[in-house]
Order: structure tokens, then sequence, then C-alpha cells
């Protein structure tokens, strides 16, 4: 039997050798992509090369990959797909990095993976966005490779839940047709496979298996993406995801369509939706026993139905017309977040953060904590207390280029905005000398503030 030390020295020693091959290439990356965020213990990260091989992946590509601290064994691992073009790409590097979506993954026991196709801006997206031309083999091989980096080999079989803009969106919905027991449950935001064509065209059409028709999935876009806004350059949005939707939802298939009233192509405030929804679905699905592969079915005791493009739901006992044109809603719950975002785009929330912990006062009159995010609402901002009064507030004008301001400054493709915040504050107007009681609250993007802190430790 081998020792415990031992095995320690045996686990380090590979995920070194693993670490060395991983990384072996990265400087083979070029502009835009050659400047990821550092990624030390919670996070884990793998890079690849692009293949001249037939049927392989083109593109070179770097999946991060974020583990809450303190689980043992993973239940599953939430994917967060960038879309197409180098902007969408290069966000991919800081998704495992966002903290409200680190909160759902702890929630539910799951890594956090953002890959990054390293994809030149004017190349074809569809040799990365349809999985076949490469990028589902190379997403199993991360796994594979990031369950040994991170001391977690149940990666190589737990559940996937997706989440994809745009051409991420293609990703996903096509790998919820190719991939339906691995699943469970898929967001679709601003984009949707074609059932009809595909490309290169030597690739056959996919086609709908009966088991994808028990994954709970989300086609969520912006009603200026052919909606409401029929022309410019995404106004043929809606004209494919309706055509996704119709092909599920008509033979049965657990589908919904959630219509931002606010955003075209940007992921505007869909977080404050998809969070939520996938909360719901991962409740009912994820296996009971961490570790275990075989996902549940989604109960249907509280499903709501409404019209694809209407903002109200009603208990599916209660609709009036045909239920396989319906929008499907996993519960009450999300049907009430659901109708408050289809009206206005926001979702209401009323309840407190956690309060910020880890507060240190340093002798170079910097603080520094730590927070996780709220889940409802995630963080807006941190308001600095110096002897129980606001002194600061971090950031001081929060901001996002889509969607409401918070901490992280939401980018387009919802991940953050690089470089990434930091949670600490310099208060320069201390008086020398003089001992002070620090403490932080965190403002959610709501606007609701914690409790305060523990006061500062020295």
């Amino acid at each position: 039997m081998q020792s415990p030390l031992r095995s320690r020295v045996s686990h380090w020693l590979l995920s070194i050798a693993f670490f060395a091959v991983a990384t072996s290439t990265l400087s083979a990356q070029v502009a835009p992509y050659d400047t990821p965020p550092p990624a030390s213990a919670p996070y884990y990260r793998v890079r690849y090369d692009g293949s001249t091989k037939p049927g392989e992946l083109v593109y070179g590509v770097t999946y991060t990959l974020w583990v809450p601290p303190g689980v043992k064994t993973l239940r599953g691992v939430i994917v967060h797909q960038h879309g197409c073009g180098e902007g969408s790409c290069k966000s991919g590097q800081t998704a495992a990095y966002d903290l409200h979506w680190q909160a759902l993954a702890k929630k539910h026991e799951c890594a956090l993976l953002g890959p990054s196709y390293e994809q030149p801006e004017k190349e074809n997206c569809q040799l990365w966005c349809d999985p076949r031309n490469g990028s589902d083999k190379k997403f199993q091989q991360a796994l594979t490779d990031l369950g040994k980096l991170a001391g977690h080999p149940e990666l190589d079989t737990v559940p996937w839940a997706l989440w994809g803009h745009s051409g991420g969106g293609t990703w996903a919905g096509s790998m919820l047709l190719m991939h339906p027991d691995r699943i469970a449950a898929a967001w679709l935001r601003s984009g949707a496979p074609k059932l009809t064509a595909a490309d290169p065209a030597a690739l056959p059409p996919l086609t709908i298996p009966d088991a994808s028709l028990v994954v709970p999935a989300m086609c969520n876009l912006g009603t200026k993406e052919g909606v409401t806004v029929k022309d410019g350059r995404f106004g043929g949005v809606w004209k494919g995801v309706e055509a996704y939707f119709t092909a599920l939802r008509s033979k049965g298939g657990l589908i919904g369509v959630s219509v931002d009233p606010n955003s075209s192509h940007d992921c505007g405030n869909q977080r404050y939706l998809a969070i939520p929804w996938f909360d719901a679905c991962l409740t009912a699905r994820l296996p009971e026993n961490a570790g275990d592969s075989k996902l549940q079915a989604m109960k249907n005791d509280d499903t709501q139905l409404a019209a694809p493009l209407g903002n109200a739901a009603v208990p599916a006992t209660q609709f009036k017309d045909d239920p396989k044109t319906a929008a499907w809603l996993p519960d009450a719950r999300v049907a009430k977040a659901w109708m408050e975002y289809t009206k206005d785009g926001n979702v209401s929330d009323a309840t407190p953060p956690p309060a910020p912990t880890m507060v240190k006062f340093g002798a170079d009159g910097v603080i520094t904590w730590e927070a996780e995010a709220d889940f409802e609402s995630g963080i807006t901002a941190f308001i600095i207390e110096r002897d129980g009064k606001e002194i600061a507030r971090v950031p001081e004008k929060p901001s996002s280029v889509t969607g409401r301001p918070i901490f992280q400054k939401n980018g387009y493709s919802d991940s953050p905005t690089p470089p990434l915040a930091e949670m600490r504050f310099k208060d320069a107007s201390a008086e020398a000398g003089k001992k002070y009681s620090y403490t932080v609250r965190t403002v959610n993007s709501s606007g609701v503030s914690s409790a305060a802190s523990a006061p500062a430790a020295p």
C-alpha cells in the first residue's frame, strides 16, 4: 500500500508533468491571445496548438478551469463558451474568473470552465463552433488533462452545463444534440445550430435524438436580433433560433425562449435570468452522489409555459394553446424571473449579499479583503468604512460594456473585462500613527448592501 506522503509526492510530480506539457506551446500564442490572466490554484489551464490534420481543430485553444476550494469531488462542470471573432474569443480568457458564475458553480459543487479559441478575426468561426470540426474532441481532452492537473479525475465523466453566446450558442446547441446524456442543461444566447445545412458541406445536417428532448434548454436573445428590429447585422438571429426552438419543442423538448427587450447581440442582463434558470435545472438533474455521471430527470409538477415572445407564464395545466408551441420553464420561481426579464430586462432581488471576509490592513495603508458574489445579483461595488463611516467605494464608479454596472465590468460576451478588478483599497487620507477600525460591505447589482465585515486584522 502506497504511503500518504508518497501518494502526495506522486500526485505533485504528475501535476508538474502535465503542467509542462500543457504550457510547452504557450510561446506559440500571438496577440491578442498572448496575455491571459495568471492561473494558479484554484485556477488551472491547458493550451493546445491548432492542427493541420483533417477533422481536427485548426485553431489553438486555451481552457481555464476554476475549482471551488474545499470541494472534494466535483458533481459537474459549467462551461461558459464565448462567441465568434477575436474580441469574443479573447473574452473567454477571463470567463472562469467571473465571481457571479463562480457562485453558481460553488453552490452545486461544479467546476467553471472558460475556453478561449484563438480564431483570427476574419477566419471561419464554424471551424470551432461546429463541434464536429474538432472542438468536441479537444474539449473532452481538456477535461481529462485538467482533471489530472487539478487532482479531480472525475472531470472526465461528470455532467456538463453549457452556456454559449453567438457562435458559442451554436456550439452548445450542437453539443446538446451530440451528447445529450452528458448535458444537464444548455443556455443558448444569440445563436443556435442550423438543422438543415452544415459547414463545410461534407458534414451532414445535425439530427435530433430522443435523448436530447429531456435536456432543459433555453434560447435567449435580444429583441434587436430579429424580434422587433429585423434589419441590420443581427436581424436574422431570431429566424435561426426560432427554427431550432420549434424543431425541439414540437417533439416535446424541454426548451424555452426568453427575449431581452433592451439588447441586441450583446449579452445585456441575461445572467440574472440564466443563473437562477441553471440553478433550478442543476438542482433537479445533477446526480445525488458526487462523482456520478447519471443525470436525473426533470420533475414536471411545477412546469410553467408561456408564449415564446410573450411575458406571461402560467402553470402548464392552465396553458390554453398547444403546449408544443410554448416556451418551457422549469418552475414557478424561474417563471417569475422570466416574466420580469422579458418585460423590462431586469430581475428583482431584495436579499442582501454575503459580507466580505478576510479583511486585512497592511503597513502600507492598503486594505484587502475577500468576497463571494451575491447569488442572485452579483457584486456592483464595495463600501469601505473607517470607524463605521463610509470613506470610499471600490470601484468609485462601477461600469460595464453591457448590462448593469458591476465590480468586474461585464463585457460584451458576459465575461469580466481585463484587467481583472482587485479587492484592495489604499486609504490615502489616514493620519500617520493613528489607529483606525476598517470594515467593508458588499453592494449587489440591485443596490442592496451586505452587513459590515468583521474589522480588519493587522
